[in-house]
This record gives structure tokens, C-alpha cells and sequence, in this order.
């Protein structure tokens, strides 16, 4: 088996598409618009995706609800990165929110960060080179 996509409901597909690819860094793979069942789709990725050996992020804009709750169930999102410092100032230059500065996980030697997408869903930066397995 092969962790194919996690999909996230966005309340604007142009701005979730717009922090993704350009405060984030993945790319655009693919779009769907499905006018009749009121909902269009937008694929983001690192590395070309599935084609590749990436997961995916589908991005689904139900058309006319502009925000959800994210409710109590949801963690967040994790992201392997060279750099967090670094990816945490790129993410805050390009107009991200970082919502825990660098340092490491509490009692151990892992270095993360996290940010937020513009619809509240949190995304975890761990530096690879300091992640405990």
C-alpha cells in the first residue's frame, strides 16, 4: 500500500493553491472543476506526486462555503525540511504564519516549527537531520 493524498476542505481554492506553491513551495499538479456537483479540486505536491513516490494534497473547495470548522480531531500536518529556521523565515517572508518558533520537541532532540495555511490547518516542519525514528 501507498499513502496516496490527505485531502483538506479550503474555503477559497485560489488562496489554498497560491500558500501551498508559493509560501510552502510544493507545485500545482492537477485541477478539477465539477460545476454540477458543486465542488472543484486542485492537487499539490512535492517531487511530481504520486508519478514519483510522494503523497498528495488534494484541496477541495465546496462551492460557496467559505470557511469550516476544523474541530478537535484534526493535528496537523507534517513536513520533512533541510532547514526549519530557514523554511520558517522563506514561509514568514512570503506572508505565512508561523505559530511555533524553531526549537526543539519538548524532552526531546527532534527540531521542529509549526505554520498555519490560511484556513487554520496546521502543518509541522521537522529538520530531517535531527528527527528521532
Amino acid at each position: 500500500m501507498q499513502l496516496l493524498h490527505t485531502m483538506l476542505r479550503v474555503g477559497d481554492l485560489q488562496r489554498s493553491i497560491d500558500f501551498y506553491t508559493k509560501v510552502v513551495g510544493m507545485e500545482l499538479l492537477r485541477t478539477t472543476e465539477r460545476p454540477e456537483q458543486k465542488y472543484s479540486l486542485a492537487f499539490v505536491a512535492f517531487g511530481g506526486g504520486n508519478k514519483s513516490g510522494q503523497s498528495e494534497l488534494e484541496l477541495t473547495y465546496n462551492h460557496g462555503v467559505s470557511e469550516y470548522d476544523l474541530g478537535s480531531a484534526y493535528g496537523h500536518i507534517a513536513l520533512g525540511v533541510d532547514d526549519v529556521a530557514a523554511t520558517c523565515e522563506r514561509i514568514r517572508a512570503a506572508g505565512g504564519k508561523v505559530t511555533r518558533e524553531p526549537g526543539p520537541v519538548k524532552g526531546g532532540k527532534t527540531i521542529i516549527a509549526f505554520v498555519e495555511d490560511p484556513d487554520g490547518y496546521k502543518i509541522e516542519l521537522i529538520e530531517t537531520a535531527t528527527r528521532e525514528i
